[in-house]
């Protein structure tokens, strides 16, 4: 007795080995789609609007956990105090402060409302990386930002504070401390993303693990020369950032070593 296809939503047989949540189930017109598009924007949106309105009632606590590096270091030094150098920036440091926490806390929700709106287009093998992918990225630059807080933050800021001449004190603008910040947490956030690039890279072809190890000292130059770019000018802050980085190299090379689709030809032999 021969067995019926499956059909997929439009009564068509789906292709041999195609599971009935692939991509030939999921077509749609292209009004659907936008709809569809619509309606995840209207949710992540509203996700973003209610974490930023929690965020603003937490703005005090939010932004007294960024400053407190600067103020400790500001205490140790005794060489100034955080100031408002404009009637307004008290009330635009809190909105952008607000504004930053409430795309953070959103980020989740925004993420599922594409990958909800990508998933259906991809075939069953594309979408099993991407949840491990999507947390190990989540997981690193979490890590990145974490150790720019409470291992770069402790040595810079006391740096940068000595240079002062004698009898010098900072006034230090609050607004532009937060874009500093904010800045440097996001370096140091995609520096850690470093074990994902090559696991793309890997997978596409470009690189595999022979290409780093023989690259390796070309690496080790270009690490240094991003650690001085996001760091103060000082050889430890330079060694701090370097060091996870050299690290997360290493992991990378693993990585390659597992997941890459790079061919080699045969090699050439020996004219002797």
């Amino acid at each position: 007795m021969t067995r019926s296809p499956k059909l997929d939503v439009h009564g068509k047989p789906l292709l041999p080995g195609v599971d009935d949540d692939a991509v030939d189930t999921y077509r749609m017109p292209l009004m659907e789609h936008l709809s569809e598009l619509r309606d995840r924007l209207i949710r992540a949106l509203a996700t973003l609007v209610v974490t930023c309105v929690i965020s603003m009632v937490f703005s005090d606590e939010i932004w007294a956990f960024l400053v407190k590096p600067m103020n400790d270091a500001l205490d140790a030094t005794g060489r100034g105090t955080m100031a408002m150098t404009t009637a307004t920036e008290g009330f635009v440091t809190t909105l952008k402060v607000a504004g930053l926490s409430g795309l953070l806390l959103a980020s989740p929700m925004i993420f599922w409302q594409v990958w909800r709106f990508v998933a259906p287009g991809l075939y069953p093998k594309e979408k099993k990386p991407i949840l491990p992918l999507v947390l190990s990225s989540t997981l690193l630059f979490a890590a990145g930002a974490a150790f720019g807080y409470y291992v770069i933050f402790g040595f810079a800021f006391p740096y940068f504070l000595h240079f002062a001449g004698e009898g010098v004190q900072a006034m230090l603008s609050i607004e532009s401390y937060l874009g500093m910040v904010t800045k440097l947490l996001l370096a140091f956030g995609l520096c850690f993303q470093l074990p994902v690039v090559v696991y793309f890279l890997a997978r596409i072809g470009l690189i595999d693990a022979h290409d780093m190890l023989h690259s390796f000292k070309y690496s080790i130059v270009a690490m240094f020369v991003v650690s001085a770019m996001i760091t103060p000018p000082d050889v430890l802050s330079q060694l701090l950032m370097a060091g996870p980085l050299l690290l997360l190299y290493g992991v990378g090379v693993i990585i390659a070593w597992i997941v890459s689709t790079k061919k080699r030809g045969e090699p050439e032999p020996d004219p002797a």
